[in-house]
């Protein structure tokens, strides 16, 4: 596959039935490149997780509550619960999550939930203060972001130029994606303490991106180059490359309908007739998987391994792993030893849950 082009793998993997595609780049069982662990079991959909400086794993439960995993053993009582106004309907709830790059000295963690106000729903980024493994909300960053059942988007994350990034769904009214006065359908960045930053796109709009349905991941390369995973409408899952204030297109055209011909910006590379549902992503610095992106499934139940080229600017193979072994997955962070660590959503009324679903995986690079 090595020099393959982003069309001809595309065109590959449309040409492919869905077992076929699944099956299409895996090696053989024997040759995975980590032992498998079990951290955490029987836990709330949990969405979104990442790691303090001190080593402590927090990560979110769309339920409502924030959790600690340290030293391996999950803490019995929560970080915090939220509660009213805080609603946890369809796909909303409690999203997202970032820790501070100065976390160590201000304590500050930052989340993306839903809302209701005035008989509406909406999501919004909060930033929390931790004392003593307990938190309460400090400060409202950004509200009023169209929500609903489906479409919340609700990744968060800190660049590498220490803004906070936000991915909102189009709410299930698509039309929303193309209107720049609308939050919805788009990426979103803010500084940290909520203000908009002087070199957005678009002057005095926390608006990134636009014409997006539902971004469920985003990730920087090592060059600092932005990625984000996005539900397609029928299929045709998208990984982007994101250009400051391009519009990618959304309901206008999806998939590989967007091209320079039709003025938006099309994927990197596509799902085709495929359903992935791409959810968390993250590139891998170090270890078996290093230089690559990885991209949990939610639909497909598998972990994608995807190779870039050298510009950045096409796949040029995806590696299936872990397929219908751990049903749905959620969510992928890596930690500074280079293990990884996987959610599964099996109990977010999409998924057929074990007995101990749901589950945080730890994967650990096997010693040669």
């Amino acid at each position: 596959m090595k020099g393959t082009d982003n069309h001809a793998l595309t065109n590959r993997i449309k040409n492919l039935t869905q077992k076929d595609r699944v099956r299409a780049f895996l090696l053989t069982p024997e040759e995975f490149p980590y032992n498998i662990e079990v951290v955490a079991e029987n836990l709330r959909v949990p969405w979104a997780m990442e790691m303090s400086q001190e080593g402590k794993l927090y990560f979110t439960e769309r339920s409502g509550n924030i959790k600690i995993i340290e030293n391996g053993v999950l803490l019995p009582e929560p970080l915090i619960t939220f509660t009213s106004p805080f609603v946890s309907r369809g796909e909303g709830g409690l999203l997202g999550m970032a820790i501070d790059p100065d976390f160590s000295e201000n304590h500050y963690i930052y989340v993306m939930h839903t809302y209701t106000s005035g008989g509406k729903v909406y999501n919004r980024v909060v930033r929390l203060v931790e004392l003593n493994d307990r938190a309460s909300i400090d400060r409202v960053l950004i509200d009023e972001i169209p929500g609903g059942l489906s479409h919340d988007g609700g990744r968060i994350k800190i660049g590498p130029d220490r803004k906070l990034y936000i991915t909102t769904g189009d709410a299930g009214n698509a039309r929303l994606a193309q209107d720049i006065n609308s939050l919805a359908g788009k990426i979103l960045r803010i500084n940290l303490d909520g203000t908009i930053p002087e070199d957005n796109p678009i002057a005095n709009s926390p608006i990134y991106s636009y014409g997006h349905r539902n971004g469920q991941g985003l990730a920087w390369s090592e060059d600092h180059i932005l990625y984000e995973s996005e539900h397609g409408q029928t299929a045709h899952d998208e990984i982007n490359r994101i250009v400051p204030g391009a519009n990618y297109g959304w309901p206008v055209v999806e998939g590989e309908e967007a091209s320079e011909e039709s003025g938006f910006m099309g994927p990197i590379v596509e799902s085709g007739d495929v359903t992935w549902a791409p959810a968390g992503i993250t590139f891998v610095n170090q270890g078996p998987w290093q230089g690559k992106l990885l991209v949990t499934n939610l639909y497909g139940e598998q972990l994608l391994v995807m190779t870039f080229n050298d510009e950045g600017t096409g796949v040029v193979q995806v590696e299936p792993w872990l397929t219908d072994e751990f049903g749905r997955l959620r969510e992928v962070y890596q930690a500074e030893d280079g293990s990884i660590y996987l959610a599964t959503s099996n109990r977010d009324g999409r998924g057929g849950p074990a007995a101990n679903d749901d589950r945080i995986l730890r994967l650990v690079p096997k010693i040669s």
